[in-house]
């Protein structure tokens, strides 16, 4: 959008001829004295929040100039790339709008060829130029809103007790979940302890040549990456989803869009291309939205499941908010969306997709160390307690409960399954929401049995959270036993070695090729074949959290046995080649193969 701001000691305008069909109707002659005049013209991409600024310039330059009025005029010759005639005629009323509450303002006609005489003042502030795009961050309305939402806080445990007269004792990382989010306290003084770990065990690094919040993965951390992947993907199609693919941009004119970017809280990056503006999905909502707005849908196909994985969704988050693996500008998401029929339909997938949640979380032996947080509107709550008291009795533990009066955000309903990491603050993973107005917004329907067409409810549901943010709860859970005095580790099948085969010497090596090759299709076994000391080679696989390392030297030569030393127990335990391999794949899930040489020999120190 660009504006010229001349301060007219007197204009004249007169419509003449209507220029577009819908043109304003029957405009009269204008005449100001002493009046900012704004010529605006909008351009595509330009969204309501410009006209904030907008506003804010005109307000700072009315008393420097001394003028006691404005004038809107349109006038689309400042730009080579305009607005369409509609969206400019919609956003110039806007803007008189949201000018008329804050001084005297009069609107040029538009649409109309018009004649104008204009005598602007001589002195230094009389012409100035405005452009409101590059350089300005765009923030959505829901975001504005959120910041200034005030929210009632309660514990829930069937009944609601206000959390300052709430007993923690039983409950000490609940309490740092209430804490966290009343005080709203989201930057963080020191380090929390998953950076080193990332970074030390070789699995994610800084990308200085990226812009913050982008990282880059070595080959291990990609493994972990993956399965995580692949396991949230695995529950989501077995649960009936069909899985899509969608655009990582999409146009900021687009009248869904825009209306549902000021319904969520995030902050976009924008792009340039075709004299057009574009913005990063930060969601997979959009593009599942207008692939269900094109499909004919019928009440007995619902509820009806998409997902996608985005690899990546995009959040221009603050920078002193960005923190490791926590709060990323890129981040892989696994996005789920369940168009339902009516309220019944929406509880009973809410419930299920809870328990999957649940699963999920317990198979990364993250469940224990969750702490969980439901959000409602209050009426909405009031409304639906009982199947609140039957949600906290299948989650089986007191939640800190969010009710506010007025939605800021498209959703009436929602869980959150929080970590607390080593610096008691909280990050948000599994969630499910209850969208009550996206079908709306992107005309969204399916025919009942009556015949007749109906919006459905959507459920936006990530089982896991961000997968980033699971990698990040993995190690701040092991960094906080780590100080503890206990060992680091992964779940077995997360683990990105979970077999290392260390011979003795290069006498026993062919013995080592025989093991690695029979063990390999059960699990992701590497050797280490280097000309190293047997100590450092064990040393070196402990440091690297491998759960089994197996031994290979004259003794287990001649007995045909196998050494192991198993990391999660301690123990060292003699196993025949069979008993491993019945060992390992009872452990094994999601499996994926080896991303790397298997030879430690072959391979590059990353860091």
């Amino acid at each position: 959008m660009k504006a010229l701001f001349l301060h007219a000691r007197e204009i004249d305008v007169i419509p003449r001829e209507k220029a577009l069909e819908i043109s304003d109707q029957s405009p009269e002659k204008i005449h100001m004295e002493n009046a900012l005049i704004v010529f605006l013209a909008f351009e595509r991409g330009d969204q309501e929040e410009f006209l904030d600024q907008l506003l804010n310039d005109v307000l700072e330059h009315l008393p420097r100039i001394k003028a006691n009025h404005v004038l809107l005029y349109p006038y689309v010759h400042l730009t080579s790339n305009p607005e369409s005639p509609v969206r400019s005629k919609t956003l110039l009323e806007k803007a008189y709008q949201l000018f008329q509450k804050r001084v005297p303002t009069f609107k040029a006609p538009f649409g109309w060829y018009k004649e104008f005489k204009i005598h602007v003042y001589g002195h230094p502030l009389s012409e100035l130029s405005r452009e409101y795009k590059k350089g300005k961050e765009i923030i959505s309305q829901s975001l504005k809103q959120e910041e200034e939402l005030k929210s009632e806080f309660y514990i829930f445990d069937g009944e609601l007790h206000p959390i300052e007269e709430y007993d923690f004792s039983k409950y000490p990382n609940l309490k740092k979940l209430a804490d966290y989010e009343t005080k709203k306290s989201r930057a963080y003084e020191s380090e929390p302890v998953h950076i080193e770990l990332m970074k030390r065990l070789e699995l994610v690094d800084y990308e200085p040549a990226s812009d913050s919040g982008n990282l880059r993965y070595y080959p291990k951390g990609r493994l972990i990456k993956k399965i995580i992947e692949n396991s949230v993907t695995h529950y989501c199609i077995e649960s009936g989803a069909h899985e899509v693919e969608t655009p990582i941009m999409y146009d900021f004119a687009h009248p869904s869009l825009e209306k549902y970017l000021n319904r969520f809280p995030a902050r976009q990056y924008t792009i340039h291309s075709d004299q057009r503006m574009f913005f990063l999905r930060f969601a997979a909502c959009f593009g599942q939205f207008l692939i269900a707005h094109d499909v004919p849908l019928s009440y007995k196909q619902l509820p009806v499941k998409l997902y996608e994985l985005t690899r990546y969704s995009f959040r221009r988050e603050q920078s002193g908010e960005l923190m490791g693996l926590k709060r990323l500008r890129a981040f892989t998401m696994p996005d789920m969306h369940t168009l339902v029929r009516d309220f019944d339909q929406a509880r009973e997938e809410f419930l299920k997709q809870l328990e999957t949640s649940r699963k999920i979380m317990e198979e990364y032996e993250l469940y224990s160390h969750i702490e969980i947080a439901f959000r409602a509107q209050k009426d909405f709550f009031q409304e639906h307690i009982e199947w609140y008291r039957e949600l906290q009795r299948i989650v089986g533990k007191p939640f800190l409960l969010e009710l506010f009066d007025k939605r800021y955000a498209y959703f009436i309903t929602k869980f959150e399954f929080n970590f607390i990491d080593s610096k008691e603050k909280a990050a948000a993973l599994s969630t499910v929401q209850i969208d009550v107005e996206n079908a709306h917004t992107y005309d969204i329907t399916y025919v009942d049995e009556d015949g007749k067409k109906k919006r459905p409810l959507i459920l936006h549901a990530s089982l896991s959270g961000a997968v980033e943010r699971v990698m990040f709860a993995l190690l701040e859970k092991e960094g906080m036993k780590i100080k503890k005095g206990e060992k680091g580790r992964f779940p077995f099948f997360l683990s990105p070695i979970q077999v290392r085969i260390i011979p003795v010497s290069q006498e026993y090596m062919e013995k080592a090729h025989e093991i690695w090759s029979l063990l390999k299709d059960v699990a992701r076994v590497d050797l280490d074949d280097r000309d190293e000391t047997l100590s450092k080679k064990i040393r070196e696989a402990q440091q690297e959290w491998v759960p089994y390392i197996v031994v290979i030297g004259e003794k287990e030569v001649k007995e045909g046995t196998l050494s192991v030393t198993i990391r999660e127990t301690g123990e060292k335990k003699t196993y025949s080649l069979e008993q491993l391999k019945e060992e390992l794949k009872s452990k094994q899930k999601h499996f994926e193969e080896l991303n790397m040489p298997y030879l430690l020999s072959k391979r590059v120190k990353f860091r």
